[in-house]
């Protein structure tokens, strides 16, 4: 072997075992997950802005809330979160058609036509967003509750891409399997993928760090089935010192 290809083989050698060691297991991920969401100073947020709902979920949600099927339906959107673990999410047509989901402490409800899209996207939001105790210990015990529930196992760590950022991805890499992802920057959610009568589900939590959502909560949700984008949230006007109440909950 040539002095140039003993020293690429070294260099490979090198590279590849940097990057593997660059992998962070799985509780140091959740416990760097959960001091962030510990460290916050938020108690209630408000996001208000709009909610698409395209192909098959327009014409079945359309029907339900304006009486009418569409390809594609169009509704103002209003977040509510009181942490720690409480979270409404409401859609209202120009026509007056609404529907709210609602999570508190791991139940849901719905108040008015219920929208399968809307309490599936509490129900994933709620337990990672919302999500916060006296000590970082509790909530990550309560971030893998979650997962568990989801079927996704914690104990398998690699690297993938989200957009144009890199996510380290808990759970196995064999089709079908559960998966969370985080973004490995700020250690925030960035994606949850489950199978669910199998149908591939996988929401995505977008664009934090906005001037609009702040640093710790998403702008953007996105919930896609097979493929298909579903829903589609974007915020456009927030308040942290929105003072909500308890019966919204």
């Amino acid at each position: 072997m040539t002095q140039r290809l003993r020293f690429l083989f070294l260099a490979a050698v090198l590279t590849g075992g940097s990057a593997s060691a660059y992998v962070l297991p799985a509780w140091s991920i959740l416990r760097r997950m959960s001091e962030a969401r510990d460290e916050l100073q938020i108690s209630n947020f408000r996001l208000d802005g709009t909610l698409t709902l395209s192909s098959w979920s327009g014409r079945g949600v359309g029907t339900a809330l304006v009486g009418s099927g569409r390809s594609e339906l169009q509704a103002d959107a209003l977040l509510l979160m009181k942490l720690p673990g409480r979270c409404r999410l409401e859609a209202t047509t120009l026509e007056g058609g609404r529907s709210i989901a609602i999570w508190s402490h791991g139940k849901e409800r719905t108040e008015g036509p219920r929208v399968d899209e809307l309490v599936a996207v509490l129900g994933q939001l709620c337990p990672l967003l919302a999500v916060r105790s006296s000590s970082d210990a509790e909530t990550r015990a309560a971030i893998d509750r979650h997962l568990r529930a989801m079927k996704i196992d914690a104990r398998t760590t690699s690297l993938a891409r989200l957009g144009n950022q890199i996510v380290y991805v808990l759970g196995s890499t064999s089709p079908g399997q559960s998966q969370f992802w985080i973004y490995k920057d700020f250690f925030l959610p960035a994606s949850v993928r489950w199978v669910d009568q199998e149908k591939a589900w996988d929401i995505r939590f977008l664009d934090y760090g906005s001037p609009i959502s702040g640093e710790s909560f998403p702008r953007i949700i996105e919930l896609y089935r097979d493929g298909e984008l579903l829903l589609r949230f974007s915020g456009l006007k927030s308040d942290f010192k929105s003072v909500l109440s308890d019966k919204l909950f």
